[in-house]
């Protein structure tokens, strides 16, 4: 007899539509990213919608942890490290580090062409911002959509625009909104970043930004902690004036509600990230991922809560 899961997006014991499981049942087999940085910068870095980038960003723009002098070196070391995992995965090209449509369209094309044709790889993900998105580019990324899946990352991290403003974001959110639809009238598919624990915010205010990104109905969803890392400018700042940090309980609370407010079919592509020893200031309780997701797992046992169970009656 069958085993019945409790969420029917689930092949284990979890209570939410992880990604391994979307990707087991698009592909019947382990599929891994190959993380890439492609040599992009961000508007808000070079001054045409502010300088310095994020307030809480690195200076590698999240591909801390990339390796590789160029594209194929990167690929390659990858590879080598993936495949000592998993020697039968496929592979997805992630390009992760800054932002991957912040420039002309024929330097896009040079890029992406080569991938979407490349046998090494079964779909892309590009990670960038709303407002490095518009309508050619969008239908160019569309045209890629028809030969291998394209899934395109974007940091929303906060619906509130006082939050944006502080951190230094260089747009709105109504940008978001709009490219998020346009998007989805092409049938590319969407992931949404947010962060929780960013600077003076609330937990009801963390609660709206999942509301709006179930509202848009987005395909995917990668929930963060709030890192505090040396050397940028919110490390500064704290150092001048400490503020509250999420304590692992009030993060894991926090994320079980943001759950139940998702609709069922948003794959949950993270629900923590890995802080980097070396550069993480606070707070420390992120250095262990496996922990965090196994105190989420089980608030959501001893609460009955599933993936969806608020979404219907905030609609």
């Amino acid at each position: 007899m069958t085993k019945k899961h409790l969420f029917e997006y689930s092949n284990d014991n979890k209570r939410y539509y992880t990604y391994s499981y979307y990707l087991k049942q698009t592909y019947q087999q382990k599929v891994f990213r190959i993380p890439l940085d492609a040599g992009f910068t961000c508007p808000n870095r070079d001054g045409h919608s502010a300088y310095g980038g994020c307030s809480f960003c690195s200076i590698d723009g999240s591909g801390d942890s990339i390796l590789g002098n160029n594209l194929e070196e990167q690929i390659e070391n990858g590879f080598h490290t993936m495949r000592n995992k998993w020697p039968e995965g496929l592979a997805l090209a992630y390009f992760q580090a800054f932002t991957n449509t912040y420039a002309p369209l024929p330097v896009l094309k040079q890029l992406y062409d080569p991938f979407i044709t490349d046998n090494r790889f079964v779909g892309i993900v590009i990670a960038t911002r709303a407002d490095c998105l518009d309508d050619d580019t969008i239908d160019y990324l569309s045209q890629l959509n028809q030969i291998k899946p394209v899934w395109i990352e974007i940091g929303l991290q906060s619906v509130h625009e006082t939050t944006t403003r502080y951190i230094n974001r260089g747009h709105n959110t109504q940008i978001v909104n709009e490219v998020v639809h346009k998007l989805k009238e092409k049938n590319l598919l969407v992931c949404l970043h947010i962060i929780n624990g960013l600077p003076y915010e609330t937990k009801e205010m963390m609660i709206e930004t999942i509301k709006y990104c179930a509202q848009l109905k987005i395909n995917g969803i990668k929930i963060h902690m709030y890192h505090l890392i040396k050397n940028t400018l919110e490390a500064y700042r704290y150092s001048k004036k400490p503020y509250p940090i999420l304590s692992r309980d009030e993060y894991v609370d926090i994320v079980v509600d943001q759950l139940g407010y998702l609709h069922k079919e948003c794959v949950v592509m993270r629900l923590t990230g890995d802080g980097l020893m070396d550069n993480l200031i606070e707070p420390q309780w992120t250095t262990n991922k496996t922990i965090v997701l196994n105190e989420i797992d089980k608030k959501m046992k001893r609460e009955n809560r599933i993936q969806g169970d608020r979404y219907e009656k905030h609609q």
